[in-house]
């Protein structure tokens, strides 16, 4: 007559035990689902501990394929190149376009209405709902400008040419105004070069943005606003007065050495104005 299999056990038990008195130090009870339950979670625990470690931490640039602050400053760097290599292209084709009209006979194409129609054709309903956008901010900021006691009895009256203005940085003019498509310009200058108020008056927005990396506002009297942009630090924060020709930010949004630029906007009354009219670069 064959043996009854003895039933499996459904309860376990681990203790430490003191070898010489056998009293019980530590015991812990469970069950078999109990068991692998416990193991799951452990498991978790460590997954999410290794994720979040590599996640959070600069560990996480040992991942391959994962852009470190080289590989971006090399991607601005590039981004920037391939834009002045398509203005310099566009300019040959232009004036190799030029060049074969009056061989033909014909008159020569003005820059200007090429710039015109240009920024007619190109400007699609986004840019032009993002230049709008750009548009209200500033003039809100002219606006808002009345809390910081720019205005009242001590306040000039005189026209915007007869003002005078300091140079924002020591450099050369790159890209001149365009009221459309580029209502600002570009000042090439070596990167961490000083930048400087124009004229007297307080910091109202000192931001950072991918596009322009940081930028500050400054109200000055007489419904004037200046815009320094693509700057690497800012040397001023919001509500500080400056005087005119103080230091207010270095140049050089790339973080490399070597040449960079300066993004420079002039406002009055609400509307974007040709710096290089008033000062000289």
């Amino acid at each position: 007559m064959a043996k009854n299999k003895e039933p499996m056990p459904r309860r376990f038990r681990v203790a430490l035990v003191d070898d010489e008195t056998h009293r019980h130090l530590w015991k812990l009870k469970f069950t078999r689902p109990g068991f692998v339950l416990l193991v799951l979670s452990v498991l978790a625990v460590l997954l999410a501990g290794a994720f979040a470690v590599v996640s959070l931490t600069p560990l996480r640039t040992f991942i391959p394929g994962y852009p470190d602050a080289h590989t971006q400053r090399a991607a601005l760097h590039n981004a920037a190149t391939i834009d002045s290599l398509e203005a310099v292209v566009a300019r040959w084709e232009f004036y190799a376009g030029n060049l074969r009209r009056v061989f033909e006979g014909e008159d020569p194409v003005r820059i200007d209405s090429i710039i015109r129609s240009y920024a007619a054709d190109t400007l699609d309903r986004e840019q032009r709902t993002r230049l709008h956008k750009q548009d209200t901010l500033l003039r809100q900021l002219v606006r808002d400008a009345e809390q910081f006691g720019l205005s009242g009895a001590t306040e000039r009256k005189l026209p915007i040419e007869g003002i005078h203005f300091f140079t924002p940085v020591k450099g050369v003019l790159a890209e001149s105004f365009e009221a459309v498509s580029h209502p600002f310009v570009d000042v090439k200058a070596p990167a961490g070069a000083v930048v400087m108020s124009v004229l007297s008056g307080t910091v109202v927005s000192a931001l950072w943005s991918d596009e322009t990396a940081y930028t500050l506002v400054i109200q000055h009297p007489d419904d004037i606003l200046s815009v320094y942009a693509r700057c690497q630090k800012l040397l001023r924060k919001v509500g500080d007065k400056v005087s005119a020709g103080t230091p207010v930010a270095l140049v050089g949004a790339s973080g490399q050495e070597g040449e960079d630029y300066l993004r420079f906007e002039l406002w009055y009354k609400g509307d974007a104005v040709d710096p290089s009219r008033y000062i000289g670069f």
